[in-house]
C-alpha cells in the first residue's frame, strides 16, 4: 500500500492555537506527568486534600482541569468549542461526572446529555454527542442482566427505565440528526450495553448512521465481535456505527479475571492489541457500505493506516463516514495536522464540576505515564515547539 504524505511532526501546526504563555504552562504539566513517581505522589496528595476538604480547587482548575476539560458547565465549554472550531476540529461534549449511583442521578445525567444533543443540533462544530450507560444505569443491575440472573420486580422496572433513558437519548439524536457515541465499559457489563445499543441502531440507523457503539480492541474477542455486529446489521437492515479504541480498563479486567479465576479477556501484549486494532480499521473500511467509522486513538501509526486506506479506496478526506478523535489536551500533533489536511477530526471535551471530574483527571495522569511513552512524546513535541519559537524570534531580532 502506497503511503500517503501525512506527518505528525509539524509542531507549528500542532500548537498553532497556543500562545507562548499557554505553551509554557502545558510544558510544566507534561514535565510533571513525565515523572511517574511525581504523578503517583501528586495523585495521592490531591485525593488526600480533597478528602480533608483542603481548598485546592482553584489550583486544579487552572492546571490539569484547564488542560484536559472544557469547563464545569456546558456554557463554560463554549470557548473551547470556538477555539477548536477555528482549526476545523470538532468537539464531542462529554459530561464526565462519575461515582453517582441513584435513580435521581441517572435522570439528571440523561437530562444533561440531552442538552449536549440539543447543543450539537445544526452545529458543525459539534459533530457527535456521547454518553456512558453507567451514567444512566446501575453497574450491579447491568451485570445481573448480563449474567442472566433472575431479576425481582423492582429490578425489572429499573432495567426498563434504563432502556427508556437510552431510547430518550437516541430518539432525540435521531430527531435532531445528531450522531451519538455509546462509550465502552468493563467486559462484565459490556454485553448488556451492546444489546441495548444494537437495539437502538436497529430502530434509528435505518436511513443513516447516527448511533455508534464502541469497540475496545484490547479484548481478544473484539475483532470477531465487530464482524458479528456487521453481519447482524446487514441481516437487520441498519447501518453500524463503529468507534474503535484500544481500551480503558486493562488493570481492572486483569485483576477481576484473577480474582474470579477466568481467562483474561484482554490481549497479553500491546503488540497484539495494535495488530487487532489495525485489522479492525482495515475491516471497517472494507465494509464501509455498512460501517461508519471513528478511530479514537492517540496512536500515530493507526491514524496513518486509515489515511492510507482512504487514499487507496479514493475516499475523500472530508467524507463524514470517517472520523479521527483524540482527547482534549492530548496528541494535538495528530489532531491539528490531520485537520490541516482536510480530514474530519474531533476532540473529546469532558466537562463537569471539578470535584466530580477528578476520577477522569486521575485516569488521564495515569494514562500519560503508562501508555508507551505518551507523556514523553507530548513533552518532546512541546519542547521542540518552544525551541522552534525561540529560534524564530531570534532570527527576527537579528534581521
Amino acid at each position: 500500500m502506497k503511503s500517503t504524505k501525512v506527518s505528525f511532526e509539524d509542531t507549528s501546526i500542532a500548537f498553532s492555537s497556543k500562545s507562548n504563555l499557554q505553551l509554557k504552562k502545558i510544558y510544566l504539566i507534561f514535565a510533571s506527568m513525565n515523572q511517574n513517581w511525581l504523578v503517583k505522589l501528586g495523585t495521592f496528595f490531591i485525593k488526600l486534600f480533597i478528602f480533608l476538604h483542603f481548598p485546592i480547587k482553584k489550583l486544579i482548575k487552572v492546571t490539569v482541569f484547564e488542560q484536559f476539560c472544557g469547563g464545569e458547565t456546558l456554557q463554560e465549554c463554549n470557548k473551547t468549542i470556538e477555539n477548536l472550531d477555528k482549526s476545523h476540529i470538532g468537539t464531542i461534549l462529554d459530561f464526565s461526572v462519575e461515582g453517582e449511583d441513584s435513580e435521581k442521578s441517572f435522570d439528571e445525567t440523561t437530562q444533561e446529555v440531552l442538552k449536549t444533543i440539543e447543543k450539537a443540533h445544526n452545529n458543525l462544530a459539534i459533530p457527535f454527542a456521547v454518553f456512558k450507560v453507567t451514567g444512566i444505569a446501575s453497574v450491579e443491575l447491568l451485570e445481573k442482566v448480563q449474567n442472566e440472573d433472575e431479576l425481582n420486580n423492582d429490578e425489572k422496572a429499573a432495567f426498563e427505565r434504563v432502556r427508556e433513558r437510552m431510547n430518550i437519548l437516541c430518539g432525540k439524536a435521531y430527531a435532531l440528526n445528531v450522531r451519538i457515541f455509546v462509550d465502552a465499559e468493563e467486559s462484565w457489563i459490556q454485553d448488556t450495553i451492546d444489546t441495548l445499543t444494537y437495539g437502538m441502531m436497529e430502530k434509528y440507523n435505518k436511513e443513516q448512521c447516527l448511533i455508534y457503539n464502541t469497540f475496545q480492541m484490547y479484548r481478544k474477542d473484539m475483532l470477531e465481535n465487530l464482524k458479528q455486529a456487521t453481519q447482524q446489521a446487514r441481516e437487520n437492515n441498519y447501518y453500524l456505527g463503529v468507534k474503535l479504541v484500544r481500551g480503558a480498563y486493562m488493570e481492572k479486567e486483569r485483576q477481576r479475571s484473577h480474582e474470579e479465576n477466568y481467562c483474561e479477556p484482554v490481549h497479553e501484549s500491546k503488540a497484539a492489541t495494535d495488530h487487532d486494532y489495525n485489522l479492525a480499521v482495515e475491516y471497517s473500511v472494507d465494509n464501509r457500505n455498512t460501517i461508519s467509522l471513528c478511530v479514537g486513538t492517540h496512536n500515530e501509526f493507526s491514524c496513518k493506516i486509515l489515511v492510507d486506506l482512504m487514499a487507496k479506496h479514493q475516499i475523500d478526506p472530508s467524507d463524514k463516514h470517517f472520523y479521527f478523535a483524540q482527547l482534549l489536551g492530548m496528541s494535538d500533533n495528530i489532531s491539528y495536522n490531520l485537520s490541516q489536511l482536510g480530514y474530519n477530526v474531533a476532540k473529546y471535551v469532558p466537562y463537569g464540576p471539578v470535584e466530580a471530574v477528578m476520577p477522569y483527571l486521575f485516569r488521564r495522569a495515569e494514562e500519560n505515564t503508562s501508555v508507551s511513552g505518551q507523556a514523553s512524546r507530548e513533552f518532546t513535541l512541546i519542547k521542540r515547539e518552544i525551541v522552534r519559537r525561540k529560534r524564530l524570534a531570534l532570527q527576527q531580532l537579528t534581521k
